[in-house]
C-alpha cells in the first residue's frame, strides 16, 4: 500500500529519491513534518534513498541553531549505521545555508552525507539524476 505524502513531498522509488518542496515558512514544524517522513520511509523501505530539499520556496526562516544541532543529532542517531545517503539542500538564502551548513557539520561523521547547493543542475549532477526530476512541475525549461 503507497504511503499518503503530502503535496510538497515526492517519492520516487524507481531513482530511490526524496524529493521536498515546501513553501512559506522554514520552521521547527516543516522540519519536524519532513523529518517524521523520512523517518517513516526509511522504516517501510529498509533501504537507503537519496534526498533532495528546494528551499527556494520558503519566505521566511524561524529556526535558531539550538534547534538545528538538535534536529540533526537527532538524524544521526536515528539513522545509525545504515547506508550511506546524500541529501542535496538546494539554497540560495543565505540565512538558510547557515543553517543548513550547521546540519551538514553536525553529519560530516555519518552516514548522511549533506551538501548545499546553489544551482539545481549541480544537484542533480552529484545526486546522478537527470535536472528535470528535481525542476518544479511548473517550471519551464
Amino acid at each position: 500500500m503507497p504511503m499518503k505524502l503530502p503535496p510538497d513531498v515526492e517519492f520516487h522509488e524507481d531513482s530511490r529519491l526524496l524529493i521536498y518542496r515546501p513553501q512559506g515558512a522554514l520552521n521547527e514544524q516543516s522540519v519536524n513534518k519532513i523529518v517524521s517522513i523520512i523517518g517513516d520511509l526509511e522504516a517501510k523501505f529498509q533501504e537507503p534513498f537519496n534526498r533532495f530539499f528546494d528551499t527556494l520556496g520558503h519566505d521566511e526562516v524561524e529556526l535558531n541553531f539550538r534547534y538545528v544541532i538538535h534536529i540533526s543529532l537527532h538524524r544521526v542517531l536515528s539513522y545509525g549505521d545504515r547506508p550511506p545517503v546524500k541529501s542535496a539542500i538546494l539554497a540560495t538564502d543565505s540565512a538558510i545555508a547557515h543553517y543548513c551548513q550547521l546540519h551538514a557539520i553536525i553529519t560530516e561523521d555519518s552516514p548522511i552525507n549533506v551538501r548545499i547547493f546553489q544551482k539545481r543542475h549541480e544537484a542533480a549532477n552529484w545526486l546522478g539524476v537527470p535536472i528535470e526530476g528535481l525542476s518544479p512541475k511548473s517550471a519551464v525549461g
